[in-house]
């Protein structure tokens, strides 16, 4: 995932000399070396200072350059909010944050490196935009977006190996959900790690003779509304995956987006009042019950709501 989108940085770069790298300690982590050795003259490390990284990166923006921002996702979120919200916001100026290994995937870095919050946090910025992509194929359409779209944007990612789940050349459009299988008894709605364990709850329900539609929702702001309105009239059941807590993540705006509209049953899959803690993923996954049988227990309590 981190080569993926280090490549797709150095491909916008090449075009658009106004791109620069701000690390805080992170280029190894996150896979932006390859970039430093590209553009040295654009590429700074900042050490383990966040706050001080963002503060550079809105005085670069008022200087008419792009910064991408890289941490892990807690520091680039949680311990910068207050800089992300005023000096990069407020003063309505362009910086991209970069929020590495969110929730379970931070894996072995365990709970202080596990933000379970960072949606939340970053939905509340007036005019952020969020991205989650699924598996590496998202990356040159996100960062190309980001890139040439002014204002804040937030790409939540984690660094490893994932699923693959797209083809290469698939289109992707910020803010518009991908439909991955077609159905008509329940809606899952995933992002993130969670899109391949939809996918494969989907199949479950196949099985039990359940028609399962799956959205990739890769953009979490702006919501995909008409996407979750389509699905609460044909579906009437809709279940949101996610690697986030279910306060203030992708549940929460679906749910608020239907409470608005066509309210219908659903059912959250996430973490629920917990910190992280140290663990592989697959079983920080079980442990936080963020897998496809736990979808599925979810898709039919969900269901059996309708009536």
């Amino acid at each position: 995932m981190r080569a993926a989108y280090c490549d797709a940085l150095i491909k916008e770069a090449r075009v658009n000399s106004k791109i620069v790298v701000v690390d805080a300690d992170v280029s190894h982590s996150v896979g932006t070396e390859p970039f430093y050795k590209e553009f040295p003259g654009r590429s700074v490390n900042c050490g383990i200072m966040e706050a001080h990284a963002v503060g550079m990166c809105a005085g670069m923006s008022e200087t008419g350059l792009v910064p991408f921002f890289h941490a892990f996702g807690v520091f680039a979120t949680r311990r910068v909010f207050d800089q992300i919200f005023l000096s990069c916001a407020y003063q309505k100026l362009n910086v991209k944050i970069i929020g590495a290994d969110p929730g379970v995937t931070a894996a072995s870095n365990g709970g202080t490196h596990m933000p379970f919050e960072d949606i939340g946090l970053m939905r509340l910025i007036p005019g952020s935009v969020i991205i989650e992509p699924a598996d590496v194929t998202m990356y040159e359409a996100a960062v190309s977006y980001m890139a040439n779209n002014y204002g804040v944007h937030y790409l939540r990612t984690s660094r490893r190996k994932t699923m693959r789940i797209y083809n290469d050349g698939a289109e992707f459009v910020i803010g518009k959900a991908n439909k991955l299988n077609d159905g008509d008894d329940v809606c899952l709605t995933a992002s993130g790690i969670m899109v391949y364990e939809a996918l494969k709850a989907a199949d479950m329900l196949a099985e039990k003779g359940i028609s399962a539609r799956v959205l990739d929702m890769h953009t979490i702001k702006p919501l995909d509304v008409q996407a979750v309105l389509d699905a609460a009239k044909e579906c009437g059941a809709i279940v949101t995956a996610e690697n986030h807590n279910v306060t203030g993540g992708l549940g929460a705006a679906v749910c608020e987006a239907l409470a608005e509209t066509v309210p219908v049953p659903v059912e959250r899959v996430g973490v629920r009042e917990s910190f992280g803690e140290v663990g592989t993923q697959d079983y920080l996954q079980k442990r936080f019950g963020l897998t496809a049988d736990d979808i599925v227990k979810a898709a039919l309590k969900c269901i059996s709501r309708k009536a």
